[in-house]
């Protein structure tokens, strides 16, 4: 049986190598943005983050994090990707700080402000979230 918890972003004390799956919310209006969201803390998880996937779904995306806020850490690149993505970067309390329509091959991607959250999901996603939006994510417990 599976059961819904929100996940308080700012604790991120989960065991390493344990997979976390769940669902990103518009805490305003309660809109589930996308169902399946892989929490993403783990070196190897971050490094590898979507490169050589060929696609990905309308409602999937992956949640990198970040041990505090930071502009540098939280950078991406889009190297070795083949497809456009939508990178959201978050704060420590979930609030959007910064978001960009982030194109295959290239070299960096930095936000505005600090963020310790970067959500890379489908383009389609940046017409449904703004700068000073707070989401939640809400985890999948087995």
């Amino acid at each position: 049986m599976l059961a819904l918890r929100l996940f308080v972003p700012a604790d991120s004390s989960g065991k390493e190598g344990v997979r976390k799956t769940g669902r990103l919310v518009h805490a305003a209006s309660g809109e589930v943005l996308l169902e399946r969201v892989r929490w993403c803390e783990s070196f190897g998880c971050k490094l590898l983050g979507l490169m050589f996937r060929r696609s990905l779904g309308p409602d999937e995306g992956l949640l990198l994090v970040e041990p505090r806020a930071s502009r540098t850490a939280s950078a991406i690149h889009m190297l070795f990707m083949a497809f456009p993505i939508a990178a959201i970067w978050l704060d420590d309390g979930f609030e959007v700080v910064d978001k960009a329509l982030a194109r295959p091959w290239r070299l960096a991607y930095v936000p505005a402000r600090p963020a310790r959250y970067i959500l890379e999901a489908s383009p389609r996603l940046l017409n449904h979230i703004e700068v000073g939006d707070k989401l939640a994510f809400e985890a999948l417990e087995s």
